[in-house]
């Protein structure tokens, strides 16, 4: 995990520009390296490095002696790295896994180079022989990336928009910042005064496709094919302990968040499980954040216990949740209000690991819900057709909500997130099974995955089969949420006069409650006139919700209560 900027074709003073660079200098705490581009004096990269991989010879952007003419800056990492220089032979000139990209660049052209890689990424590519540019983002942009582009043809991209929204320009300020959408690339003509033309944006990747480095996966043939129910059992566990195992890959600590629910439950076991297996000599960290006796801390207790596990609880008090508000905001860059309440708890569980602990690969369970028809309104799904086109849809948007929540909320503090329900693999395996089977079952959502792991013994049979608990909520204690915690706060600090003219101030997605005015409010401080970031709000289908909290659906029931 590291932030990775870069600059074309700038009119103003690069040394004044690059202040905007040290922005994003959380994402990488170790190491950072200002470089211009030979040839384009108005051309540069920058690079915030957290060294996982390779320390010694990790720092970017890339560059080695075979291809002299190859600018590589990335955020990432690439699982497959060692099978595909096996593969096609490639001469390796550092341990860097993001070197491949170099090699397959040079061995296929770029669409090639994106569709081979197994693993998460962001990344800028300079070809100054053929006078290129090259951006790509993972299928899920589970890597960030943000890019502005004026008419003119300056060109700036970043891990995170903040890196971007002070940049100069000679025509104005800067003109539109966006995200770089996910599972695509766009290549872009690199002119003789450092300027750049978009030439093309291209669909790499759907979530649905099975991807084309699989014949360069670790298990490159499931041992079974077919639809029966045991056959299907045993692939998802298969894919998913493999998507797990290939994310071993670090050469600092590996920790694991456990909110005690089925998704950080399975990681965390599976994970604790290979680590033994491959003789990993130190004891897998796991972290749970709570408030005293909440549902989530007591469920993570006895996961922690069944696996084994070296448990840290953070309690969260009332006063510190509220105080880290602002904080958060300005990290996510967002004000969607499901994932500001969620960020919180994950932006505190992050900022003990990083001072109080060397765990810093952190595994999650982020993208099972939106994968396996997580979440609780999935119940009243018209039909399983339209359940999996929602679980698609949810998973294409990923980057705008859950998948933005966990790498800010971890990069805040120098931490590397690892999420193995959105491995390539196994995500398009998941989705290419029948509708029927993906749907919740007997009242239960997440069926067939639970399921799938209920003969493994991984996990004491109450976690394997909790109900879902939204990570804002489960939090806090049963008798009061989160967000009626968060609310009451905000009642007092938002009054009923400036809500009633809230559409007029805020036109675009108008704040329609005080929570979500309060948290504008916030947004709009550091992001003045930035809010097309977020395209709507996170809210639950096929109900009708004013709130997107699952402790508000009639179908929620705690586990407490049973």
């Amino acid at each position: 995990m590291c932030g990775i900027w870069a600059l074309f074709g700038s009119d103003e003073c690069l040394s004044v520009q690059c202040l905007s660079a040290m922005k994003i200098a959380h994402r990488g705490p170790d190491a950072f390296r200002f470089e211009n581009v030979n040839g384009f004096t108005n051309c540069c990269f920058g690079f915030h490095r957290l060294a996982v991989v390779d320390q010694l010879y990790g720092m970017q952007p890339i560059r080695v002696k075979k291809f002299p003419y190859l600018w590589l800056c990335y955020n990432g990492e690439i699982y497959n790295f060692k099978q595909l220089q096996k593969q096609f032979g490639f001469d390796y000139q550092t341990l860097v896994d993001g070197e491949v990209i170099l090699h397959l660049y040079n061995r296929g052209g770029i669409e090639q180079t994106a569709c081979m890689l197994d693993g998460v990424f962001a990344f800028i590519l300079l070809d100054t022989a053929n006078r290129k540019v090259f951006l790509a983002r993972d299928t899920y942009g589970v890597r960030p990336l943000f890019k502005v582009l004026t008419d003119d043809g300056f060109l700036g991209v970043c891990s995170e928009a903040k890196g971007l929204i002070n940049l100069k320009h000679s025509t104005s300020l800067c003109s539109k910042v966006e995200p770089f959408l996910p599972g695509h690339y766009e290549v872009l003509d690199l002119k003789p005064s450092g300027k750049v033309a978009s030439v093309e944006l291209v669909k790499f990747h759907s979530c649905k496709d099975e991807p084309l480095h699989v014949a360069c996966d670790t298990v490159e043939t499931l041992p079974s094919a077919g639809f029966d129910l045991e056959t299907v059992k045993s692939n998802i566990r298969i894919l998913f302990e493999n998507a797990v195992r290939k994310r071993l890959m670090a050469h600092r600590r590996i920790g694991c968040l456990l909110s005690g629910g089925l998704d950080s439950s399975l990681v965390a076991a599976v994970l604790l499980k290979l680590m033994k297996e491959i003789n990993i000599n130190y004891p897998l960290q796991t972290f749970a954040i709570g408030m005293e006796n909440s549902p989530d801390l007591l469920a993570a207790r006895k996961v922690a216990a069944h696996i084994g596990s070296e448990h840290h609880e953070v309690i969260l008090n009332t006063e510190e949740g509220i105080q880290a508000i602002e904080e958060v905001i300005f990290s996510l860059e967002t004000y969607d209000i499901t994932t500001i309440r969620a960020s919180i708890g994950m932006y505190l569980v992050s900022k003990y690991i990083r001072k109080k602990t060397d765990s810093v690969v952190i595994f999650s369970g982020e993208g099972s819900d939106e994968l396996t028809q997580g979440y609780i309104y999935f119940h009243k799904a018209p039909s399983p057709e339209e359940a999996a086109e929602e679980s698609e849809r949810l998973l294409k948007e990923l980057y705008l909500f859950d998948v933005l929540r966990a790498d800010r909320t971890t990069a805040a503090h120098g931490l590397e997130l690892r999420v193995p329900f959105l491995d390539h693999r196994f995500t398009s395996y998941y989705l290419s099974l029948p509708a029927e089977l993906r749907i919740p079952k007997n009242g239960i959502e997440k069926y067939l995955l639970r399921l799938s792991f209920e003969d493994s013994n991984l996990l004491p049979k109450e976690i394997l089969w909790r109900p879902k608990e939204a990570f804002s909520d489960g939090i806090a204690s049963v008798k009061k949420s989160w967000f009626s915690i968060l609310q009451d706060y905000i009642d007092q600090q938002v009054d009923d006069l400036s809500l009633e003219k809230a559409v007029e101030k805020y036109p675009f997605n108008p704040p329609k409650t005080k929570e979500s005015y309060y948290y504008r409010q916030i947004f709009e401080k550091h992001y003045s006139g930035r809010s097309s970031w977020l395209p709507h709000y996170w809210m639950p289908r096929w109900v009708k919700a004013t709130d997107p909290s699952a402790r508000t659906l009639k179908h929620y029931k705690s586990a407490t209560q049973e």
